[in-house]
């Protein structure tokens, strides 16, 4: 990679618009992170794209320059993809955020990779219509493609792979392609979509997305249930899972968060490990399911359950679930937030949730485990010390712990988070051999390794 000169960045502005280029260090700090742990690293400039043609423009010149690229949308990735570990441009994609055309008939929408979850939502909701993937951030719908973004819903709609259609992207070289058509199914031809969806910014830049969109149901009813511990807890989900019941939204919340939510948001929910619950369907369903559900609970030991039936009950419940990462930070002032996820398979649940507990009492780390659990996945949120080696030592080994018990369990190192710097020490060990091929792919797309270099499938440095 070539060292980046002065005169580029008056290149960039004759190639776009001088009102797109910036080299200033306030603009380069607030694209120099995300909101994770990993140490911050300045972009050498700045660039807002507002077109397919800007981003084609753009990559031909670092191309041909040898200039590190780096994909930027909201900055709310919790793994370090954004950061430009190697300098160079930092390409800003949040001008790009305008929904483009809307197909009720077949359920799909056309947007640009700037546009959030909630503005789209916006837009499709006089249509009776909603997108359902929500990572709790109002994340951008490309950085959501990019690191293949899950969440709440996940167990009744399926993470990003699942809910992208097709992709428009600009490949390192700066052509376009479309990776497949808009029909719901295909046997022509490698299935390209779920292969870039997920790559992090190495393979190529999102300019636009199809996205499957879905009916807004006509009940929703949301729940809470709380346990005496966390392994009747877990146990009730995977028991919830095993009966059929088609929940929408099923959330583990443990105990040690509670002190922090009911400080944070003034609630008096009780300090016990609870699953947070949601139900959709016509009316009818929606109370059988309910129903259902409790006696399941209720068999495996749940000590209050309460349902919500109104838009306001249930908005709290689930601002209340989304804001516990920020709560955990507001309780813990001179610590960092450090965050963690893995994924197993919903059988091996219970066991991978109580070696958690087990590691975050032997490692001495001060956290607390909220997830997905319909899903099989959960976080770990850990307050931290970046400036204290020894601190920070204690949250790797952690972390690491953590991740190879999830890998002996046939799990994963990230279900959602995505690799970023954090996890791709761990990514030889999960593939194997299969590491090898995907470094391949990169190096047929990206040969010059300048597309978000030093991520995913790279080697470590």
């Amino acid at each position: 990679m070539s060292p980046f000169q002065p005169s580029i960045l008056e290149d960039l502005k004759n190639l776009l618009s001088p009102s797109q280029v910036f080299g200033s260090e306030s603009v380069r700090n607030q694209h120099s992170h995300d909101e994770s742990y990993h140490t911050p690293v300045l972009p050498d400039g700045v660039v807002y794209a507002e077109s397919t043609a800007d981003v084609v423009k753009l990559v031909q010149y670092a191309n041909l320059h040898h200039i590190p690229l780096v994909p930027f949308g909201s900055g709310s990735g919790l793994e370090g993809q954004v950061v430009p570990v190697h300098g160079g441009i930092s390409l800003d994609l949040t001008h790009m955020n305008r929904v483009l055309e809307v197909l009720p008939q077949d359920f799909l929408v056309r947007v640009q990779p700037g546009v959030t979850r909630t503005q789209l939502n916006e837009v499709l909701k006089p249509q009776g219509l909603f997108f359902p993937v929500d990572p709790g951030a109002d994340a951008s719908l490309g950085g959501m493609a990019a690191t293949n973004a899950s969440g709440t819903t996940t167990v009744r709609y399926g993470a990003m792979k699942d809910n992208v259609r097709s992709l428009q992207v600009v490949l390192a070289n700066g052509s376009v392609i479309h990776t497949s058509s808009l029909a719901s199914k295909s046997s022509s031809g490698y299935n390209l979509t779920p292969l870039f969806v997920g790559s992090e910014g190495t393979l190529g830049v999102f300019t636009e997305l199809w996205l499957q969109v879905y009916g807004i149901p006509e009940a929703t009813t949301a729940a809470r249930a709380a346990f005496p511990d966390i392994e009747s807890c877990v146990q009730a989900a995977t028991d919830i899972i095993g009966a059929g019941i088609s929940v929408v939204r099923m959330e583990l919340v443990d105990a040690p968060f509670f002190p922090y939510l009911n400080a944070y948001k003034q609630t008096h929910y009780p300090e016990a490990p609870t699953l947070f619950l949601e139900f959709q369907g016509n009316a009818k369903s929606v109370q059988v399911d309910l129903e259902i559900t409790q006696e399941i609970v209720q068999e495996g030991g749940c000590q209050a359950f309460e349902f919500y039936t109104t838009a306001e009950q249930r908005a709290q419940l689930w601002e209340t679930r989304h804001n516990a990462a920020y709560a955990f930070k507001h309780a813990h002032v001179g610590f960092e937030h450090m965050s963690t996820d893995v994924c197993v398979p919903i059988s091996k649940l219970p066991l991978a949730v109580t070696r958690a507990k087990q590691l975050l009492v032997q490692t001495g780390v001060i956290g607390a485990i909220v997830g997905h659990v319909g899903d099989g996945n959960f976080h770990v949120s850990m307050a931290v010390k970046p400036e204290d080696p020894e601190d920070m030592a204690k949250a790797y080994r952690f972390n690491e712990k953590l991740v190879y018990y999830a890998l002996e369990l046939n799990g994963t190192c990230t279900g959602e988070h995505g690799v970023g710097l954090g996890k791709r020490k761990y990514q030889a060990k999960e593939h194997g051999s299969a590491l090898a091929v995907m470094q391949t792919i990169k190096q047929a797309l990206d040969p010059s390794d300048l597309l978000n270099p030093g991520k995913l499938v790279d080697p470590e440095d």
